[in-house]
């Protein structure tokens, strides 16, 4: 385990201990304890772990006003629900006035939205109005990420002008840029922040300025700005509005924010399941969580045994022992279309998919699934041949005619699931769904349907014609 995650049994281990202590004042003394000698960063994390109703009582104790924003920040969303039905709106007010706007944004969606705007009636006007200018944006935006807290200074400002400037306004963080303006307010370039140490503080900005190569407007999609920021590896990355005016930055900190979540969506909607796992959920609402994806794979098995029962009506040994084979069919298929749905929903998610490689990725994975049934046909083949050889079959027809339809069945399976794995992430991502979901029970549901199909029409097609 890494050192967050020791971090993490510790204090979970200790928390836990001290929740059970026989008396009140033993809790409280505990707790004390443990918020004197921990990050609230580390216990925003392991917080998550205990019921939510006790969870204020650690965010109580913790020493300071900065040490509560922290905490804050960094919990989950279940967690800052309870603590902001504990505690009052000017409490809340006080945190949220020395957030940054758009982390005070994130925090205020977990509020309901009378509360929401009750906080923001007592807000001062000029943190309000950042704050409503970033909620304005959709979810998932460019405009969402940003922060509209940044140093810009119009391109005759001189590094000593600047650099006072950031000096009288410590409530604004310093990105690792500063950005350079026109005569119109337009942006026209930036400056490392280096140049304020290196450089004498009577150079004007605009002789220092760079280009700006990539901005993006507030409407941009998220996936949008994590493939800019990653792929270039920007420090920060400016929004701006259709006159090129500088309305927001988006940090390399805010992007790893979006990636982590972006993350958290896939793994949980490739599981099948909206459960959040570092969450202390009662049980029924984790079923809750996972039951719709279930219901879809609950149907499709039934009828898959509809498709099996109207076997009953085919006589012969054949048609009987090849229904053996029915779990190899569907779990080969199905693993091959899994691998192929993630491999290109992994490549989609690095926009490593682009228009032009896409007939050839498909082509790629569609061989592949076809190399693979004919290896893996030809050896089911030959172990049905070893098993009649050894008399564990017991039938009274050429065990390689049976090995033929359980090889060829295989081969049209397993092509059959590939085709499924490598399309369905396609046509989500046409219609706007995840692709993402293309790896999770429903498809695999339909991919047993599909190669099941398959092979029972090979088989009985077969045994009509030989038999």
């Amino acid at each position: 385990m890494s050192n967050a995650e020791d971090i993490d049994d510790i204090l979970k281990e200790k928390l836990g201990h001290a929740f059970h202590s026989s008396t009140s004042q033993v809790v409280l003394q505990d707790i004390a304890k443990i918020a004197a000698e921990h990050s609230p960063i580390d216990l925003a994390y392991a917080v998550s772990h205990l019921p939510p109703n006790i969870r204020p009582i650690l965010f109580e104790h913790l020493l300071n006003l900065e040490g509560k924003i922290d905490f804050i920040i960094n919990t989950d969303s279940n967690t800052r629900t309870a603590i902001f039905r504990h505690i009052s709106d000017q409490d809340a007010k006080k945190l949220i006035e020395k957030m940054p706007p758009d982390e005070a944004v994130a925090i205020l969606e977990d509020m309901s939205e009378r509360r929401f705007r009750r906080l923001l009636e007592i807000l001062e006007n000029k943190k309000a109005a950042k704050i409503r200018e970033i909620k304005k944006h959709q979810r998932n935006t460019a405009g969402r990420l940003m922060t509209n807290e940044f140093f810009a200074f119009p391109q005759d400002t001189t590094v000593g002008e600047a650099a006072k400037k950031i000096r009288e306004t410590p409530g604004i963080d310093l990105q690792r840029q500063i950005f350079v303006l026109g005569l119109a307010g337009d942006l026209q370039g930036f400056v490392p922040e280096r140049s304020l140490i290196v450089n004498a503080p009577t150079v004007p900005l605009v002789h220092l300025m760079r280009p700006i190569v990539h901005k993006v407007h507030p409407e941009a999609p998220r996936v949008e700005v994590v493939d800019i920021v990653e792929r270039y590896k920007l420090p920060a990355l400016p929004v701006v509005s259709d006159d090129n005016v500088l309305v927001g930055v988006i940090t390399y900190e805010d992007v790893i924010e979006a990636i982590e979540d972006i993350a958290d969506q896939t793994i949980a909607q490739m599981a099948g399941t909206a459960e959040k796992v570092r969450e202390h959920e009662p049980l029924l609402q984790r079923f809750f969580a996972r039951a719709p994806w279930l219901i879809v794979t609950l149907f499709a098995g039934l009828v898959n045994v509809a498709l099996m029962s109207s076997l009953q009506g085919y006589e012969g040994g054949i048609l009987t022992f090849v229904l053996f084979f029915v779990p190899l069919i569907t779990g080969l298929s199905g693993n091959i279309g899994v691998q192929s749905s993630t491999v290109l929903v992994r490549s989609m998610a690095m926009n490593g998919v682009s228009l032009g490689s896409k007939r050839e990725l498909v082509r790629k994975e569609l061989s592949l699934g076809l190399v693979t049934g004919v290896i893996f046909g030809i050896l089911s083949g030959a172990f049905i041949w070893a098993l009649d050889f050894l008399g564990a079959t017991g039938l009274e027809i050429l065990p390689s005619f049976v090995g033929l339809i359980v090889g060829i069945g295989l081969i049209g399976a397993c092509f059959a699931g590939t085709l499924l794995g490598v399309l369905s992430p396609l046509f989500f991502s046409r219609i706007g769904v995840d692709p993402a979901i293309a790896s999770g029970p429903i498809v695999t549901a339909f991919n047993d349907f599909l190669s099941m199909s398959i092979y029972f029409l090979i088989a009985m097609g077969l045994s009509a014609l030989f038999v």
